[in-house]
C-alpha cells in the first residue's frame, strides 16, 4: 500500500535515518519502538508527508487517505465537541447538500419529460445510494460510540471545545481521525492523554479496524493488544519483526546474541587487520597491500549494540529518611473550581511504606488531589503530613518546568545538594547523559530525554513520601521498566497517578478509583482493580439483562408509582409499534421507487410513463413522503431510547 524507499534523513550532520526501506500493507498494525530520541515520531512525520527526507522517498498511491495524530497540535476554537466530530464526515455532508439541491430542482422544475429532468433523477438516486452505502444514516450513532468510548459524556457533546483541557482536546482530534476511517492511521503516543478505560476501548477499536496502523507507544500492554508487527528504530537503521511487542523482545534477544558474537568477530578482524597494516606499511613491496587493507577498514560498517546503553542506565532512589508511622492524613478534603465540584470530602490515610495508585477517568480529580497534597492548590478540609515527612513531587508536566536555555549539566548542577554536587556527572551518566550529551540545551531534547532530566532532579534529594503524577509519560519502555524497579525497591511511601497498566502491575498494594467526586479503595494492584471492575460491570450487565423490565419498574431507581410504570410501559409499546409500522411503509415505498426507476431506465417505458398526466408529480411526492417517514422514524427511535 505504502512503500518507504532508501530513505535517509539527517539534522546538523547527525543521521536520523540512513537508507531505510519497508512496506506498510493493508491490515498491518505496526508498533514503532526504540529508545527516546531514536526517531520514531520523526518517522511518523515522514510517512504523513509532514517532514521531507534528504534522500529517498515515500510512495503513496492516489486516493489513499491518511489520518495522523501528532503529539503537538494547534486547536481551532468556535465549535462544540459534536460539531468538531461531524467534521470527520465532510464528504457525507457534501453528498447530502448535493442531494438537497437535486431534490429542490425536482420540486421546482416542470419539464418532466426532458432529458435534464431524468438526469437529475438519476443523479439524485446515485447520490442517495452513495450516502446510504457510506453510512450516512449511521453517523450520529458512530459519533456517539467513539466520543463515549474516549470518555466524553452526552452532556459534553454540546460543550464548546475551549472548555476542555489540552488532553481532552487531543481526544477530540483522535475521535475525528478514527471517525474518518482512513486507509492508514498514524498515531503518536495516543494513550498519553487517555485513562485506563479509554485505552482498553481504543485497543478493541483498533483490533476491529480493517485499515493499516503505524503507532508510537510506550505502553507495552497497548502495543501487545494493538499490533501484529514491530519496527525497531536504532542507530539510524530499522529492524522489522512480524510480531507484536512481547514476541519481538524474544526475537530481539536472539538477534542481539548473534550481534554480540558478530561484534566480537569483527573486533578480532579489525585488530588482526591493523597488525597486518603496521607490519607491511613500512615495506615498499607491501605498501600497496597495506593501503588496500586500510581502505577495507574504512569501508567497514561498525556493528553497534544498543544494549550497551541499557547496561549503564539505572534509576536508584536514596534511602528514605526515618519518619513517623503515618506519612499522610487527608480529612474531609474538598475542591471546587467555581461552580464545579471536583472532590467532595475525601478521606485518606497513608501509612509509612504504603504504595498507592490513583486511577480513574480524566477530570475526576486524581491530579487535583495530588496538587492539594503538595499544597499547590487551595482546598477545603484538612491535609497533614506525618512526623518528619519529607515530600518529593513529580508533576505530570514536570519536564515543562525545565529552563530550555540551560544545558543538561547546568540544570542538574543547579539542583544538586552538598552531598550530590560532586557526583553530578556520574548521576547524569546513569540517566544516559554523558560526554557531549550533557552539553545539550534542554530545548533540543526529545520529550523522553526531558523526562529523564526531570526524574534525575527528583533523585538528587532523599524523600520519604513521593507523589508522582504520570511519571511514565514520554519515557520509553526500557526507562519505564527501570523506574518501576527503582520504585519497587524504594523504602518510602509512594502515591502514583498513572494510566499505565503494565507500569502499575505489582507496584502498588492499594488502588484508589476516583469517580463521582469521591474515591473507592481496592486492596491489591491494578490487576486486582481491573478484575473487580470487570466483575462489577458483568454483574450490572447480568442484572440488567435478567430482569430488564423489572429494573425499569424498580422503586429505588426512579421512585415510580404503579400507574406511572404502567404508563411508561404503554408508551414504550406504542413507540415500538409505531416504529415497526413506519419501517414497513418505508420498505414499501423503497421497493415501489426501485421498480419505477428500473422502468425509467428503459427508453420506451420512459416515453410511455412520461406521457401519463401527473406521473412525475406523483414520483416526486413519493420521494418526499419517504423522506418524511424516515424523519418520523428517527424521531420515534430517539423517543424510545429516552424511555428505555
Amino acid at each position: 500500500m505504502i512503500s518507504v524507499n532508501n530513505l535517509s534523513l539527517y539534522f546538523g550532520g547527525q543521521d536520523i535515518f540512513r537508507d531505510i526501506s519497508f512496506m506498510v500493507n493493508k491490515g498491518d498494525k505496526i508498533g514503532l519502538t526504540g529508545k527516546n530520541g531514536a526517531g520514531k515520531s520523526t518517522l511518523l512525520k515522514v510517512l504523513a508527508k509532514e517532514q521531507s527526507p534528504n534522500h529517498g522517498n515515500v510512495s503513496i498511491p492516489n486516493g489513499i487517505i491518511i489520518g495522523y495524530l501528532m503529539q503537538d497540535l494547534d486547536f481551532e476554537d468556535g465549535r462544540t465537541v459534536l460539531e468538531e466530530a461531524q467534521i470527520a464526515f465532510e464528504y457525507l455532508n457534501d453528498i447530502e447538500k448535493r442531494m438537497n439541491h437535486a431534490n429542490q430542482q425536482l420540486i421546482e422544475r416542470t419539464d418532466y419529460e426532458s432529458k435534464e429532468y431524468l438526469d437529475i433523477i438519476t443523479d439524485f438516486n446515485y447520490l442517495e445510494e452513495r450516502f446510504r452505502m457510506s453510512g450516512g444514516h449511521d453517523t450520529a450513532a458512530e459519533i456517539s460510540q467513539v466520543l463515549t468510548g474516549l470518555g466524553f459524556s452526552q452532556y459534553d457533546f454540546n460543550r464548546q471545545t475551549t472548555e476542555f483541557s489540552g488532553g481532552w482536546r487531543m481526544r477530540i482530534e483522535l475521535a475525528k481521525i478514527l471517525l474518518k476511517k482512513p486507509d492508514l492511521l498514524l498515531l503518536d503516543e495516543p494513550t498519553n492523554h487517555l485513562d485506563i478505560e479509554s485505552i482498553i476501548w481504543l485497543e478493541r477499536w483498533l483490533a476491529n479496524y480493517s485499515g493499516a496502523v503505524v503507532l508510537v507507544s510506550h505502553d507495552r500492554l497497548f502495543l501487545d493488544a494493538s499490533t501484529n508487527r514491530t519496527i525497531e528504530v536504532a542507530f539510524s537503521k530499522i529492524n522489522d519483526y512480524k510480531a507484536s511487542y512481547t514476541k519481538y523482545l524474544t526475537l530481539r534477544e536472539d538477534r542481539i546474541e548473534k550481534q554480540v558474537q558478530a561484534k566480537k568477530n569483527q573486533d578480532k578482524f579489525i585488530e588482526e587487520t591493523k597488525v597486518l597494516i603496521n607490519k607491511f606499511r613500512a615495506k615498499k613491496n607491501k605498501a600497496a597491500f597495506a593501503q588496500t587493507l586500510i581502505k577495507k577498514l574504512e569501508k567497514l560498517e561498525i556493528i553497534q549494540i544498543e544494549q550497551e546503553d541499557v547496561a549503564r542506565m539505572q534509576f536508584r532512589f536514596s534511602p528514605a529518611p526515618h519518619s513517623g508511622k503515618m506519612s499522610l492524613i487527608v480529612r474531609d478534603a474538598s475542591k471546587n473550581y467555581s461552580d464545579l465540584k471536583v472532590l467532595d470530602k475525601i478521606n485518606l490515610e497513608v501509612v509509612r511504606g504504603d504504595k498507592i495508585a490513583f486511577v480513574g477517568k480524566n477530570g475526576e480529580g486524581k491530579s487535583t488531589l495530588a496538587k492539594m497534597i503538595v499544597n499547590e492548590l487551595k482546598y477545603e478540609g484538612k491535609i497533614e503530613l506525618g512526623h518528619q515527612v519529607r515530600m518529593g513531587y513529580y508533576a505530570q508536566n514536570q519536564a515543562e518546568f525545565l529552563d530550555e536555555n540551560l544545558t543538561v549539566l547546568e540544570t542538574i548542577e543547579q539542583a544538586a545538594t552538598e552531598d550530590t554536587s560532586g557526583r553530578v556527572r556520574s548521576i547524569l551518566g546513569s540517566f544516559l547523559f554523558s560526554n557531549d550529551e550533557v552539553s545539550k540545551k534542554i530545548k533540543v531534547l526529545s520529550g523522553g530525554e526531558r523526562a529523564r532530566v526531570a526524574l534525575c532532579k527528583l533523585l538528587l534529594e532523599p524523600y520519604n513520601l513521593l507523589i508522582m503524577d504520570e511519571p511514565t509519560n514520554h519515557l520509553d519502555i526500557t526507562s519505564k521498566g527501570l523506574l518501576k524497579k527503582a520504585l519497587a525497591k524504594y523504602d518510602g511511601s509512594l502515591i502514583v497517578v498513572s494510566h499505565d497498566r503494565e507500569f502499575l502491575q505489582g507496584l502498588t498494594q492499594k488502588v484508589y478509583e476516583f469517580k463521582n467526586q469521591n474515591i473507592k479503595e481496592y486492596v491489591g494492584d491494578i490487576n486486582t482493580f481491573l478484575s473487580e471492575k470487570d466483575l462489577e460491570s458483568f454483574k450490572q450487565l447480568e442484572s440488567s439483562q435478567k430482569d430488564q423490565k423489572n429494573t425499569k419498574q424498580d422503586k429505588s431507581a426512579d421512585q415510580l408509582s404503579f400507574t406511572e410504570q404502567k404508563n411508561q410501559q404503554n408508551k414504550i409499546k406504542n413507540l415500538q409499534n409505531r416504529i415497526s409500522k413506519l419501517e414497513k411503509k418505508i420498505e414499501e415505498l423503497e421497493q415501489s421507487q426501485k421498480e419505477i426507476d428500473l422502468q425509467l431506465s428503459n427508453p420506451e417505458k420512459f416515453k410511455e410513463l412520461s406521457q401519463q398526466d401527473g406521473f412525475f408529480e406523483q414520483y416526486q411526492k413519493n420521494q418526499q413522503k419517504k423522506q418524511e417517514l424516515e424523519l418520523e422514524w428517527e424521531q420515534a427511535v430517539e423517543q424510545l431510547e429516552l424511555q428505555s
